[in-house]
């Protein structure tokens, strides 16, 4: 490598237009998919207190908030339902008349373009918050993955472009995948949470979609500090069939993102949950930071890092304001 003053760095970055030229990665709308929350039985929308600017959205003005976001430019939607019908086993969320299958078809009818995409998992429908069958203290995976197999193929029905499983149970994507192609539903993608790590910054997620248990999920998802687990679960979740692979949350783990993008051909996501979009959300508050410009770069270092898709709750401000 030549050395200075032959080798100039800066040559390619004193011109504003020619740095512009010269960007490695861009971030656009068609790489984001905006996460939302949906509650039934509520007459006004709702605030979530530790996410600013996010509220759950009464189900019965659902179809006007999604023309909204379409309008915007969003291009795709993950959806998750505040149930007022939980049960020990979240039996409402594979219901064909329940919460889950009503918010998919009022998404397809009001927007038939967006990519409608329901949260596969069961904390937000179950009276104990877990991600599952509660057997003896434990939640049993086997018996898990067959209802994430049925609450799939009701959400295919119903008109779901994708089934996102986030429980993190062992044969989760196997499971639903032959559930989805023995219902006639083969052409239905899976982007599986294959990376997902029992992490802090959950919380104001489990407050917006009134998922709070005691205790923790320690024992589906994985430990923050292992990083060749985390590589283990991916290639095992592309291996069963999954289409799409995700790591959550992101900025913590982007080292884990880049290494599974290395390993990997298929398309990756990654979610900036809520934890990240509060904290810079409440610093942009406290005049600490500039948001727009924090929002840009945080979103740049997961695209940088080999995110395709990017899952985050800034989706509308990006659509409304531009980077």
């Amino acid at each position: 490598m030549p050395s200075f003053p032959t080798a100039r760095l800066r040559r390619l970055r004193s011109n504003p237009t020619l740095r512009d030229l010269l960007q490695e990665n861009t971030v656009s709308l068609n790489d984001l998919i905006y996460p939302i929350f949906v509650e039934e039985d509520l007459e006004d929308p709702a605030p979530v207190e530790s996410m600013p600017g996010v509220e759950r959205i009464p189900e019965r003005r659902l179809a006007a908030s999604i023309k909204g976001i379409a309008a915007a430019g969003i291009r795709a939607v993950m959806l998750f339902g505040v149930s007022r019908h939980k049960d020990e086993v979240g039996s409402d969320s594979w219901n064909p008349e329940g919460l889950l299958a009503r918010m998919v078809r009022i998404c397809k009818d009001a927007a038939p373009d967006l990519v409608v995409i329901p949260d596969t998992c069961f904390c937000e429908y179950t009276t104990h918050g877990h991600c599952g069958v509660v057997a003896d203290g434990h939640v049993h995976n086997d018996q898990t993955i067959e209802n994430l197999a049925r609450q799939a193929v009701v959400a295919a029905r119903a008109g779901a472009d994708m089934i996102a499983p986030s429980a993190m149970m062992d044969g989760q994507v196997a499971a639903i995948r032959a559930g989805l192609d023995g219902a006639g539903f083969c052409g239905v993608p899976i982007m599986a949470y294959s990376s997902k790590f029992a992490s802090s910054f959950y919380g104001p997620f489990r407050a917006a979609a009134g998922s709070e248990l005691k205790g923790d999920r320690k024992t589906y998802q994985m430990n923050p500090l292992n990083g060749r687990e985390a590589l283990l679960e991916s290639i095992c979740d592309e291996a069963e069939g999954a289409d799409i692979l995700m790591v959550k949350p992101a900025l913590p783990y982007l080292d884990v993102l880049s290494q599974v993008r290395a390993r990997t051909l298929l398309p990756l996501a990654a979610y900036q949950v809520s934890g990240e979009y509060a904290m810079i959300k409440f610093a942009a508050a406290a005049g600490a930071i500039d948001e727009r410009r924090a929002v840009r770069e945080t979103l740049g270092a997961i695209k940088r890092a080999g995110a395709d898709l990017i899952l985050t709750y800034f989706a509308m401000d990006i659509a409304r304001e531009g980077f």
